[in-house]
């Protein structure tokens, strides 16, 4: 060791250390300097070639069918309507019609924060040896604690997201937070804990972007791009809601040096309608996620689009493999509201288990085109590379 090279590695340390003290929507960052390349990163370790579980990692063998867009604990609460000091009264078959499709304000719709509840929805996917995705990140309150003991309470794996949700839902600080912050968060939320928690994230998103796409969520894409490169982790995408949103976050994870095969573009079912824009996207290399599945009527609340139900969607992926891509397709539920959990009168996560994998038997789907999309993509895509 040469003279002064001590305490210039002590500073590299403590700078690095600064930089990821961070936790849950308080989202303190800090930031020291010019931004220094990748390199800063490689004190970081990853789970290579296994995957990670709120409970520790395991191996992709391990992994059985597998929801690849799940909420169990977060708040998605409108920040508009959060604002609101109002009282709501209680679910009831009486008044479920209209607080699930919208007609009234309802804000505990939006919110999932029941242990109890939680334990018994999850064990549901247990009971048919499934696996989990949970993508609640930096502005949805995540619950990383939560979700391990639901974990340990009902034998389903369970792989946690990282990273920020759309700008609306993000504390003043991610305005001003650099590449190198957002980058640096992540990266500790998959190498050594998220939220103030030791329970380590297995994929990095949602990743939230909107149309208009803002600045500060583009940095934060920049940030995954970032992520994925020292981590080998998957990114997950929140497109805006315009059709041509998701091509427009590949072409900025390409230019970045992105891979593209390692990333999942959501909510294909309530954004792309057209064949020409789908087959466009898809030929990109990205994984492509319908993870709207439950949801059988066209109204949708955050949009003016009619939504396809499940037949309509396990068309479309028969349509993408019949194109060759079967190993670029996901499917989930993305439940995020209690009307859809089957506690409060919805269809719950094992939906697609009972409903919808025997649907697409019946429809000429092989077990082994099954398998693609619920065990050897999202084995592949959860693997550390």
């Amino acid at each position: 060791m040469e003279p002064g090279d001590f305490e210039r590695n002590l500073g590299i340390l403590v700078a690095y250390c600064a930089a990821i003290i961070a936790y849950n929507n308080d989202f303190l960052l800090l930031s020291f300097g010019p931004p220094p390349n990748t390199a800063r990163y490689t004190m970081s370790t990853y789970p290579k070639g296994q995957i990670q579980t709120v409970c520790g990692a395991i191996a992709p063998e391990a992994l059985g069918p597998t929801l690849m867009h799940e909420h169990i604990f977060g708040d998605i609460v409108p920040p508009a309507l959060a604002a609101k000091d109002q009282d709501y009264p209680e679910l009831t078959l009486q008044n479920f019609y209209e607080i699930a499709h919208n007609s009234v304000e309802y804000a505990p719709k939006f919110r999932l924060d029941e242990p109890e509840v939680a334990r018994t929805e999850v064990a549901r996917v247990g009971a048919v040896g499934g696996a989990m995705v949970e993508l609640s990140n930096t502005g949805l309150k995540p619950q990383p604690e939560a979700l391990r003991k639901v974990s340990e309470q009902t034998g389903v794996p369970i792989v946690m997201g990282s990273g920020n949700y759309v700008e609306e839902y993000q504390d003043p600080g991610f305005a001003t937070a650099s590449v190198d912050d957002l980058a640096a968060e992540i990266i500790a939320q998959l190498s050594d804990g998220a939220w103030c928690s030791d329970v380590r994230s297995g994929i990095i998103g949602e990743i939230g972007c909107q149309s208009p796409w803002t600045e500060n969520e583009q940095r934060a894409m920049s940030a995954a791009v970032v992520a994925q490169q020292d981590s080998g982790a998957a990114i997950t995408v929140h497109p805006g809601r315009h059709a041509d949103q998701p091509m427009e976050v590949i072409e900025l994870i390409r230019r970045e040096g992105g891979d593209p095969q390692r990333t999942i573009i959501c909510h294909i079912d309530r954004t792309i309608f057209d064949a020409e824009r789908l087959y466009a996207l898809a030929d990109t290399g990205c994984v492509l996620e319908f993870d709207l599945f439950g949801m059988e009527q066209t109204h949708y609340l955050l949009a003016d689009v009619d939504l396809p139900n499940d037949g309509v969607r396990v068309g479309l992926i028969r349509d993408l493999f019949d194109r060759g891509h079967r190993d670029q397709v996901v499917i989930s539920h993305d439940i995020c509201f209690r009307t859809r959990l089957r506690h409060y009168g919805g269809h719950g996560y094992d939906h697609i288990f009972l409903e919808v994998l025997p649907r697409m038997l019946r429809r000429g789907f092989s077990q082994a085109d099954v398998d693609a999309i619920m065990i050897e993509t999202p084995r592949r895509l959860l693997t550390f590379q």
